[in-house]
């Protein structure tokens, strides 16, 4: 699928639009109905591969006090520093939907020419992000889903596939005799959450294995420990507790051992391949198995080169899946090595 690209640069009227196609025809620039929407000309900005050669991203981060984000900032500085043109403005939303807005809209103030945006949740941030690829603004919304599809690229991994997996690790290798178990999920309104659970309900379909309880954890460890804390009083007969995410499920596996429960199977998602992470508390025996999930921060800038340096935002496709792996304790210690071998 092709990416829609404004090439930066075009002032507000459409003559002008024209006039700077026609300078700047040895760069590929559209027209201005290729370029506007409505008749509303793109904010101005640099011309992509332009004279200065330099081009400044807003990255706007949902949360970063989740590992999983703070990873993700430091995968997409860390390829940023590869490309001498780019630099990177963050921004942590701190999961407040309001101040998501407002650093998007800061950043539309401040000119960037790339937004990166990891929606803390989807429907709250949707029009702020339309409204920065309405104005000419190339967007790639890393991780969590906006509505509709007012953005320039979408790049993740497909949560349902991964929920899926997990669905069928518990199935077949947990409960193969079918069970009760608990589900902690992450933050209700992001759409990894919903998809996390609907795939993990196809992977359990038919499999005499039942979701007793659920809680939203928020993404975050307390809150998760606190949710399975009361979930166990209430259901103390479950031998699996499914986490949408890793940390939320060693806390699960805290409050198990609290409640006399230490042979608690738990099952998480992120695989984040450091000491603290997932792949590390699978290979430890704290977690039965998780998911890689990757941060797309690399992918995130080789995307903005393509369309901020390279000018070739039109071979941009419109969604990126991102590869998955179920780790276990017998392949974690290979998982690990491998992903932190590039």
């Amino acid at each position: 699928m092709t990416a829609r690209y404004r090439k930066p640069g075009m002032r507000a009227a459409a003559a002008t639009a024209l006039t700077a196609c026609a300078v700047l025809a040895v760069a590929g620039c559209g027209t201005t109905s290729e370029n506007t929407e409505g008749g509303q000309a793109p904010a101005q900005q640099k011309e992509c591969g332009g004279p200065d050669g330099k081009y400044t991203i807003g990255m706007s981060q949902a949360n970063v006090a989740e590992p999983y984000r703070e990873r993700m900032d430091d995968d997409i500085r860390k390829a940023a520093e590869a490309v001498p043109q780019f630099e990177v403005t963050f921004a942590d939303a701190a999961k407040d939907n309001s101040k998501q807005v407002q650093d998007v809209e800061t950043f539309m103030t401040q000119q960037i020419d790339l937004l990166v945006i990891s929606p803390n949740e989807a429907t709250p941030l949707t029009a702020v992000v339309k409204k920065a690829y309405d104005a000419g603004i190339p967007v790639i919304v890393l991780d969590r889903k906006v509505d509709g599809d007012a953005y320039t690229t979408y790049i993740g991994a497909d949560n349902v596939d991964i929920g899926k997996q997990a669905g069928e690790f518990v199935a077949t290798k947990l409960l193969p005799n079918g069970g009760n178990l608990l589900e902690i999920r992450g933050l209700a309104g992001s759409t990894p959450a919903k998809e996390r659970s609907d795939g993990f309900k196809q992977g359990i379909e038919g499999k005499n294995i039942t979701v007793v309880g659920s809680g939203d954890g928020d993404w975050e460890r307390d809150k998760g420990q606190q949710q399975a804390d009361a979930l166990l009083k209430a259901h103390p007969d479950v031998n699996v507790i499914y986490s949408h995410n890793d940390p939320m499920g060693e806390a699960a596996q805290i409050a198990a051992q609290n409640a006399g429960k230490p042979d608690m199977k738990v099952v998480g998602i992120d695989g984040l391949p450091i000491e603290a992470g997932g792949i590390k508390a699978v290979e430890a025996g704290r977690l039965a198995a998780t998911l890689v999930y990757p941060t797309g921060g690399k992918e995130a800038i080789d995307a903005a080169k393509k369309i901020l340096v390279d000018c070739q935002g039109d071979g941009v496709q419109k969604a990126q899946t991102l590869p998955t792996e179920l780790v276990t304790k017998e392949n974690a210690a290979g998982v690990y090595a491998k992903l932190n071998a590039g």
